[in-house]
């Protein structure tokens, strides 16, 4: 039971940062202020493996610091959230090939 618990707590927390779910689900302009936020150095994101292209975009941006600890710019769970993001974007190839051919990629800058 205590691990059931823990399992869906570490999918939760993957699903709320996951790359994919912004680029998929949420919405070009939700990356594009994502992406200026953090002053990424992307100009634009492909929909084919949009997760992972967000999640590679996410670690060359600007470093930030935080509590006092030397600036960082990859988060702990991004290599966890890459894993995951690997894998919904596998399942959502066909539909991520038709979205680049229709719309091109999402432009951030």
């Amino acid at each position: 039971m205590k691990y059931k618990k823990i399992v869906v707590l570490l999918l939760v927390l993957a699903l709320t940062g996951c790359g994919t779910i912004h680029t998929v689900i949420l919405g070009d302009d939700v990356v594009k202020t994502k992406m200026n936020q953090i002053e990424t150095k992307c100009d634009s994101i492909p929909r084919v493996y949009s997760g992972l292209s967000y999640d590679f975009c996410y670690i060359h941006a600007r470093p930030v610091s935080t509590h006092g600890e030397p600036p960082t710019n990859s988060p702990p769970l991004i290599f966890f959230d890459m894993v995951f993001s690997g894998v919904i974007d596998t399942v959502l190839l066909p539909y991520s090939i038709y979205k680049q051919t229709q719309d091109g990629s999402i432009n951030v800058k």
